[in-house]
């Protein structure tokens, strides 16, 4: 039997990139899958992937940004799956730059998915994440919150970003030590440079250098992220990782 056999996890932004990575590492451990976030072709592929390979998944289009739609893919999570075990936090953006020349509307962005979807969808979970760590199959449950290094140190360029990287860092100490005592654990992933979508959406004049630099540090996969958060939703009952923080080895910031 694998590790989450008889378990349900929720993977937001589970469309590409480290989301993505992570619905097939679960499900490769034995998890259903809700895959949720706002592409419905690449969430069909993907769910159609995982269940080709004997796994079960479910494809959720929604705009976590908009509370009743976070509130509605938990839901719906546990109405078709049975459960949830498993919180994986990870729709984020990254629209870096000097904060004199940002627009405003990327701030507001940033915040409504980086940090207030991640908290919607956490209180959304936690009255199932409780009953799930008082029931077998393993009286444990998970919420892992994908942050940065941008949530240890603060740059010039990003300054909202940092703040919502900080922010998430801040209230996943605060979860874990109200939670720790009920079996629900909190695990923080502080990525450095990663090679995902991420970048992409960086407005023009400042994305150009962002991939420049993020090419000759020889950057992480996706899927050296998703194995890491395979390894801490895995670990036994007694066992938790709070933190994990992974850079390229030629990152030295």
């Amino acid at each position: 039997m694998s590790a989450l056999t008889g378990t349900v996890a929720l993977i937001t932004g589970a469309s590409s990139g480290i989301g993505a990575a992570t619905a097939r590492v679960l499900a490769a451990e034995g998890a259903a899958v809700a895959l949720v976030a706002r592409r419905a072709d690449r969430l069909d592929a993907l769910a159609a992937e995982i269940t080709g390979a004997g796994g079960r998944a479910l494809a959720i289009v929604a705009d976590i940004t908009d509370r009743g739609e976070a509130d509605a893919s938990v839901a719906r999570t546990v109405d078709e799956l049975g459960r949830l075990d498993i919180l994986v936090n990870n729709a984020g953006l990254m629209l870096v730059g000097p904060i004199e020349e940002a627009p405003i509307d990327e701030w507001d962005r940033m915040i409504d998915l980086n940090l207030t979807a991640a908290l919607s969808m956490t209180k959304a979970a936690l009255p199932h994440l409780l009953a799930a760590a008082e029931s077998d199959p393993r009286r444990v449950a998970d919420v892992v919150n994908i942050s940065s290094t941008a949530g240890r140190q603060v740059k010039r360029g990003s300054g909202v970003y940092n703040l919502t990287k900080h922010g998430l860092g801040a209230f996943s100490e605060s979860f874990r030590q109200e939670f720790s005592a009920r079996y629900v654990r909190m695990a923080l992933i502080e990525p450095g440079a990663v090679d995902t979508e991420l970048r992409d959406h960086i407005r023009d004049g400042v994305r150009e250098g962002n991939i420049e630099r993020a090419r000759t540090l020889d950057p992480l996969q996706a899927g050296d992220i998703a194995e890491a958060i395979g390894y801490v939703v895995t670990r036994p009952r007694r066992q938790t990782i709070n933190e994990v923080l992974s850079r390229p080895t030629l990152q030295n910031d």
